[in-house]
């Protein structure tokens, strides 16, 4: 395999990384695991970038910075910076004009200021977030209602690009048509290939104006259940091992973990109108104010 790997020529003019891993029997995951591997120092660092950030995710660059030399790491803005990016982090709170999506890509305004989400299908929204493993990490994106906190579809990457966004959004819509999409402005969600499928499915496209921290709030929500009941628990060895860990989590997600927001049923309950009797209403939460600011069952 590590020979396949060395015959991989990643600025090829004619064959993509995918054609050339196709034509030597080598699956991309496997090329990319290995070719963009940071050094056990970086991975640490990570480590508690991901941590420290689920935690408070409001934090950029240069808060970050302090901490890590608050834990003893001498470390730079600009490796810190770096690291973030590369963890798909850096939109958190963007210098100016870094927050704006790719020249080439129609820019979306955000339409769930002073919006009431009170039913299914009214909004949805998307987000990728870091999934470390133990001699590397991976890239995982959810589509997720925003009402009833269902994860629709979910994906693994090795990078980050926009294809398995775009799978990701083709499941889900195999379920489901929300009225409105919600995401940050990265170029996943900005790419055509990724608009496209909302427009031909005729739903309005929402992005975040300043940081996705809280214009997205529900998936980093999401992410933090993740990251605490599942991915900090145990430590993935190989892509393989999250995929199997995440597979098995998300259902438990969906069908058995009861939020506090939605009178304690369940994503999959309340998406599917399910669990109320005669004359009772949809439950009353925070979800449900206006906002100011993989297979699936």
């Amino acid at each position: 395999m590590e020979v396949k790997r060395q015959m991989i020529e990643p600025e090829h003019s004619s064959l993509s990384i995918q054609r050339q891993c196709n034509l030597l029997g080598l699956s991309r995951s496997s090329y990319y695991y290995q070719a963009q591997g940071e050094d056990a120092y970086n991975l640490e660092l990570m480590r508690l970038i991901d941590e420290h950030y689920t935690k408070r995710p409001f934090v950029g660059i240069r808060r970050m910075t302090d901490y890590l030399r608050r834990q003893g790491h001498l470390v730079n803005h600009k490796r810190v910076g770096r690291l973030m990016r590369l963890m798909g982090l850096e939109a958190i709170y963007p210098k100016p004009k870094l927050s704006q999506a790719h020249l080439e890509h129609r820019k979306y305004p955000y339409l769930l200021r002073g919006l009431v989400i009170e039913r299914p299908d009214q909004v949805w929204c998307s987000d990728v977030t870091y999934i470390r493993l133990v001699r590397g990490f991976v890239y995982l994106v959810a589509v997720m209602d925003w009402y009833s906190r269902y994860v629709l579809a979910w994906r693994l990457s090795n990078t980050l690009d926009a294809s398995f966004c775009i799978e990701a959004l083709e499941e889900a819509l195999s379920k489901g048509q929300p009225e409105i999409f919600n995401t940050d402005q990265g170029v996943q969600f900005t790419s055509a290939g990724f608009t496209s499928l909302l427009e031909h499915a005729q739903v309005r496209i929402s992005m975040d104006g300043r940081g996705r921290c809280f214009d997205n709030i529900m998936v980093e929500r999401l992410w933090r259940s993740v990251k605490y009941e599942e991915v900090y628990l145990k430590d993935y060895q190989q892509v393989r091992d999250a995929t199997r860990g995440l597979g098995d989590y998300f259902p438990f997600y969906n069908l058995e973990r009861g939020h506090q927001s939605l009178d304690y049923r369940t994503p999959y309950e309340v998406y599917h109108g399910l669990g109320w009797g005669a004359g009772d209403t949809a439950p009353v939460g925070p979800d449900t104010l206006t906002i100011t600011g993989s297979k699936l069952p």
